[in-house]
This record gives structure tokens, sequence and C-alpha cells, in this order.
């Protein structure tokens, strides 16, 4: 549904974006994570044919982001970092007015503009104007409209930015809803949590380059390594030596718990625990140790160096 080959796009000798190769199939998330001026909005502007590249190529729902542009603005829906809300209409004109733009017929738009109200909470707000809303209900109001013409195709600048735990929670599980196997998503966060629970794959940029790319545990396996296990005993541990099979390596004790790693991660568990418990040892639960996407984002930015997988 998207895809970039060599994607690139200079401001005289400034290089904004260089050579980015992504993709996003339908029925998938694309978490696009960087620090600020990374090129992550660059590259968005060139997806929704605002920016033309300077070289290299991008389809966005089979169109050639420069020799299609209507279409690709047609099939996309985007929020921006800057909303360009128009503070005097009310709500509801607001969302009709895009849906006019979008060449949707009068029952359409009212139909879907009332849905999509109702959906973020925002019915009871219908005949306010914008300049009175919130920063959360502008959001809303901002997302509400990328969705009025049901692109195949949405781009989405941080999304839950300024809302409320329940609004952000409410956002996040309109774009689980939205996740179907006829629309594709890339979602530009710095909210590492909300990237790990929603996209199916990471693609972290540095500088105009995507320095790593590839699902969530594919990341945290080349950055972080093999997985550590932790056993909880029930009983504190004494002082004598714990034994652990051939291959796999104690990597932490504590009075109540053991740690260790295994090249075959899980795989060796069943036979690690029947060696512990052979031991004496009173185990409650034996789990993963949990890694987190942040760990990933600090290793791959200190690292610096490109990882396709």
């Amino acid at each position: 549904m998207i895809k970039t080959e060599n994607l690139t796009k200079h401001f005289g000798d400034f290089k904004a974006v260089e050579q980015v190769n992504i993709e996003v199939h339908s029925g998938e998330v694309l978490a696009l994570l960087g620090p600020n001026g990374a090129g992550k909005t660059t590259t968005v502007r060139m997806l929704t044919s605002v920016l033309r590249p300077t070289s290299g190529h991008a389809w966005v729902a089979g169109h050639d982001v420069v020799t299609h542009p209507a279409k690709v603005r047609a099939s996309v829906g985007v929020l921006t970092e800057h909303h360009g809300l128009y503070d005097r209409m009310p709500a509801a004109e607001y969302l009709d007015f895009f849906g006019q733009v979008y060449q949707l017929d009068t029952k359409t738009r009212r139909e879907r503009a009332e849905r999509l109200l109702d959906h973020f909470g925002l019915s009871a707000a219908r005949d306010r104007r914008i300049g009175e809303f919130s920063k959360g209900m502008r959001q809303k109001l901002a997302l509400a409209r990328a969705l009025i013409h049901r692109p195949p195709v949405l781009l989405l600048d941080e999304p839950t930015s300024a809302m409320d735990p329940e609004s952000a929670r409410l956002v996040r599980d309109a774009l689980h809803e939205l996740r179907t196997n006829e629309r594709a998503i890339i979602l530009c966060t710095h909210n590492l949590a909300e990237a790990e629970e929603l996209a199916a794959r990471i693609a972290i940029i540095r500088n105009g380059k995507i320095i790593a790319n590839g699902t969530p545990a594919e990341l945290k396996q080349q950055f972080l390594g093999v997985p550590e296990y932790e056993a909880v005993l029930g009983e504190p541990l004494s002082d004598g030596d714990v034994t652990l099979p051939e291959g796999a390596t104690l990597t932490g004790r504590g009075p109540l718990s053991v740690r260790f790693t295994t090249p075959r991660g899980g795989q060796d568990n069943p036979q690690i625990l029947r060696a512990l418990l052979e031991q004496g040892l009173a185990i409650i639960s034996l789990a993963e140790v949990p890694r987190s996407l942040e760990q990933v984002y600090l290793k791959a930015m200190a690292n610096g160096k490109e990882t396709k997988i």
C-alpha cells in the first residue's frame, strides 16, 4: 500500500531525507520513530505529494507521488503536527466542508460526520466553534477530518499528543479498529509504548536515514541480544551454586530470583526449569524479563548504523 525506493529530499546542501526505503502492506501499522528534525515530517510530506522528491520513488495506494499527485491525495488521510483547523467554523460544518472537498454527496458526508463526532465524544460540541475547543478536542476533530473520506492510507503525526489518558486510550482503540486488510497506516510518534502497542513494524530514522527497520521482536533481538529469563522463588536462595544445563548462562541471582540466558530462548526453558527444581529451588514462576522499545530506540540512536531486517 505504501512503498518507497531510495526516497530522497535535499533543500540546497541540506539532506533532509536520504535514500529511505520502507514498505507498508494492507493491514499493517508502521511506526516511524526519530528525534525532532530527523526527517519524519519531510517523508510524510513526500508521501502526500506535498513535496516533490529530489530523487527516488514512492507509491501510495498504487499511485506514484510525482506523476499522480491528485490520486495520492485522495487516497490518504493525514493528521499533521499543525492541524490547520478553521477556528471560526463549528465542528460539524468543518467536517461537512472537508466532505465536500473529497466530493462526498450530502447524505454520505453528514452521516459520516455525525458518526465520527459521536465516536470521538464530540457530539455535544458539534455546533461550537473550533476556536473554543481544548487541545485534546482539536486533536480528535483533526483525526475525524482525516477519516471523513475513509482513505486506504493514514499518515498520523503524534495522534495522541496533548490528550488526557482517557482520550488517548479512545484514539488508540480507534486506531486498532482502523487497522483492517484494506488500510495501511504510518504512525509518527514519540510515545514508544504507543508505538509498541499499535505497530507491527518499527522504522527508526536519524539524520534523514533509516537506521533500523523490523518488527519489535526482531529489533529487540538485534539491539538487545538474546532474551533474559527470570525464575522467581518461593523461598530464599541458599549460598550454594546454581547449576544450569549446558549452553545456559547465569546472568544474575537475588534472594528470591535467578536470571539466565540461553541461545535458543524459551525452547530450553523446560529443561532449565527441571534442572532448577532438581536442585531444590522452590520456583513460583518463570518468565522472560521485559524489554522495552525504549531500550531498542536508545541503543539504535547510540549505534547509528543502518540495520534492516
